[in-house]
């Protein structure tokens, strides 16, 4: 290996890392979601916000955070992101009430919006050919992977032994460790030219808006959608008027960037909605231990990890079209057997085939989605191309679980809801599957 491999090569560990910590703050969350319910006495609705408000604030923010890594530096912006992340992770742990924590919540999100997009910036340039940047970015996936295996299982030991406070401060030391290491492996920021103009009232409106659309769909209050409505169509206006948008329009006028980040959206909802629901049964409904709940996760995590292995061999063979129409048709299919759920299921017959089918379409279909979201990119517009990715991914995922589990919850029975809930997710998915395939026949 040369010099400059193994320099690529620890960069990308150390960017990894940063992920591996989101990934496990994703699972982590989840599964410890019924004892923060029990400390707070919160109960579905308003708990989706400790997993939805992080999303959100991440996903609204990532723009600029995208931004901000074009103008300012990739290496610094990292740098600040985790730092925010690990300061916002500790007030996580510390929170005295669900306000507190949903607050911090958001402040995590933040933390990820300005770190995400440096990094996954910094590894399309490192690795700018199609077939190595898919490989680089199967291998950053499969150690975001990783964290969710080991989310799902210190959410499960540090809930039942200890408490769901500690889940938090696993961040801390880890991060401390990315911001010593960064300045070593990562190089400097090149000196930036030209004007450093930031579109600040496109950041607020953009993220105002899916929170106000949220607030709306889990209180049912049509006013409160309408207000998130106009917001959203106030930041289109606003980026087509401003002279530095947080993205360009003629931006998604590049079709397999476009189509990439559309199909990304029901992709994500489904994968929240899975870990949401699926936590919820696993311990509400068959009445597992959080440690079980926790090992329940493990065919999951593998099959995720397995995916996420091959995923660079299957673009290979397939091209990166029909490796995301494969993964999305997966994941669909394993929503599907989820959407049958019978109010007294098995784990192994009932729950199981379902998670493990959406693990592998999200491993092949999320990674082959990024790679295509990725077409084309320079110097110029890496960390925009990735925080608009990045972006839809989180935004994706946290109003799709807000629309599917607010819309839905209200039916005969909790078990009722769950099944309209998947129903509604595999069908979306579905026809991101057709979607992608017809643009791909086009191209």
């Amino acid at each position: 290996m040369n010099t400059r491999t193994h320099s690529r090569t620890l960069s990308l560990a150390l960017l990894s890392l940063l992920q591996f910590l989101i990934a496990i703050d994703v699972t982590v969350v989840n599964v410890a979601l019924p004892a923060i319910g029990d400390r707070f006495d919160a109960g579905p609705a308003t708990l989706s916000w400790v997993v939805t408000g992080y999303t959100l604030v991440g996903g609204g923010l990532l723009l600029l955070g995208g931004r901000l890594t074009d103008l300012l530096g990739r290496r610094r912006m990292f740098l600040l992101g985790a730092a925010l992340f690990a300061l916002a992770s500790l007030a996580a742990g510390l929170a005295p009430n669900l306000e507190t924590l949903v607050a911090a919540r958001f402040a995590q999100g933040a933390g990820e919006a300005l770190a995400s997009p440096a990094a996954m910036s910094l590894i399309a340039l490192l690795y700018p050919g199609p077939e190595e940047r898919a490989k680089a970015l199967g291998i950053w996936g499969a150690i975001s992977a990783s964290g969710l295996v080991v989310g799902v299982l210190l959410s499960g030991a540090t809930v039942q032994l200890l408490d769901w406070r500690w889940i938090f401060g696993i961040n801390v030391p880890v991060v401390a460790v990315v911001l010593l290491a960064t300045p070593a492996l990562v190089r400097p920021d090149e000196p930036r030219r030209g004007p450093r103009r930031l579109d600040l009232p496109g950041a607020a409106l953009l993220t105002a808006g899916p929170l106000l659309l949220v607030f709306g769909v889990l209180r049912h209050s049509a006013p409160a959608v309408a207000a998130g409505c106009v917001v959203l169509g106030a930041f289109v206006l606003v980026e087509r008027r401003t002279k530095s948008p947080l993205v360009p329009l003629s931006f998604f006028t590049h079709r397999t960037r476009a189509v990439a980040n559309a199909a990304t959206v029901p992709l994500s909802a489904g994968l929240s909605t899975t870990f949401f629901l699926a936590t919820l049964y696993l311990q509400d409904v068959l009445e597992l231990t959080p440690v079980q709940a926790g090992l329940a996760y493990l065919p999951f995590c593998a099959a995720l990890l397995l995916a996420v292995s091959a995923v660079g061999r299957v673009i290979q063979a397939l091209g990166t079209a029909y490796a995301s129409v494969a993964g999305l048709l997966l994941t669909a299919a394993g929503l599907g057997w989820l959407a049958r759920l019978p109010d007294r299921g098995s784990l192994w017959v009932d729950v199981l085939p379902g998670m493990t089918a959406v693990a592998a379409g999200m491993g092949i279909g999320l990674i082959a989605l990024q790679n295509a979201a990725l077409s084309d990119v320079t110097e110029a517009d890496a960390g925009t191309a990735s925080g608009v990715q990045r972006s839809v991914d989180q935004l994706g995922g946290s109003l799709g679980l807000a629309v599917l589990v607010g819309g839905t919850f209200g039916a005969t029975s909790q078990v009722a809801e769950f099944r309209a809930a998947f129903a509604w997710a595999a069908l979306a998915v579905l026809v991101a599957a057709v979607a992608v395939a017809l643009a791909g026949r086009r191209t």
